[in-house]
């Protein structure tokens, strides 16, 4: 098995990102961060978001409004936020609270400040195959690893099981571009099992912990698992069959998720043992991956 590792492709764009910056002409780029309320997991990945841009130089401001915010008070304040000449990225925390209406923010939503790629307008452009558009950063980020490991996606069957809009409609339309020939399956998909032995390139991204069993995985697929779920114990697991895990939930977002990085064990055994990288913490997990080709845990 081979553990496809996030860390380098992760430097790689942190490298490209601040040459980018080098070139740039003119003011300062600015990041606006907006959060409802006070989740910490929201206010744990603010504070990991102004940190990295800090760390490039750029300006960023977050806006806090309170949990209980009316939904017409929001849209005022957001749409100042959103025609403010300054601010040439915007970061929404979500999900909002029940009495704002979501989709009608996303409707609002500048589409060349929009950062996570929730605008109907970038959507729509990702469904297009218009490069212009910005896909939301998970589903990019399962296309450059593959790109970063040179492994290729033309012609190659993937299935992605996982329908959101947040991962798996829009990487769907990204594999598509890619030339592979896709697969977009779910919970209530029939025959699912022979549908993953099928793939060559199979990405885990239902939100259903556990959901991928070593028998549904063919030998020499490439398997990513974009899983974040927390388990009835409170524990941190993919949805790969894990053995009981020693994850815990602090340092992570639902919502959110980021290559990991790992050190593949060269054991031949059939539960093969790994170290995965997340965040600051650095823990043991086990999966049962000896017939995988190669993973990645994102």
């Amino acid at each position: 098995m081979e553990l496809l590792k996030g860390a380098p492709v992760s430097a790689a764009i942190r490298e490209w990102a601040a040459e980018e910056i080098k070139q740039l002409q003119g003011s300062v780029p600015k990041l606006a961060i907006i959060r409802v309320g006070e989740k910490p997991d929201d206010m744990s990945y603010e504070r990991s978001a102004v940190k990295k841009m800090e760390a490039f130089g750029l300006r960023v401001q977050t806006f806090v409004f309170p949990k209980d915010i009316s939904d017409e008070e929001f849209k005022e304040a957001f749409q100042k936020i959103n025609k403010d000449p300054a601010v040439t990225g915007i970061l929404l925390l979500r999900p909002l609270p029940e009495q704002i209406k979501e989709k009608e923010i996303e409707a609002m939503i500048d589409p060349g400040k929009d950062l996570d790629g929730i605008s109907p307008v970038n959507i729509a452009k990702v469904f297009s195959g218009d490069p212009s558009g910005f896909a939301p950063c998970t589903a990019e980020a399962v296309i450059e690893i593959l790109k970063a490991n040179n492994i290729s996606i033309e012609g190659k069957r993937a299935a992605v099981i996982g329908r959101s809009m947040v991962i798996g409609k829009p990487l769907s339309m990204l594999l598509l571009k890619e030339n592979a020939t896709v697969t977009i399956c779910h919970t209530r998909t029939k025959e699912l099992p022979e549908i993953c032995r099928q793939a060559e390139i199979l990405v885990a991204a239902a939100g259903k912990a556990g959901m991928v069993e070593e028998s549904w995985v063919s030998d020499g697929a490439v398997v990513i698992d974009v899983g974040i779920n927390v388990d009835e114990n409170g524990k941190l697991c993919g949805h790969g069959e894990p053995e009981p895990s020693p994850y815990t939930s602090a340092g992570r977002r639902r919502s959110r998720n980021h290559c990991s990085t790992g050190k593949a064990s060269d054991s031949g055994s059939p539960k093969q043992c790994f170290t995965v990288k997340t965040g600051q913490n650095e823990v043991n997990q086990k999966l049962p991956l000896a017939k995988m080709k190669k993973v990645s845990i994102i």
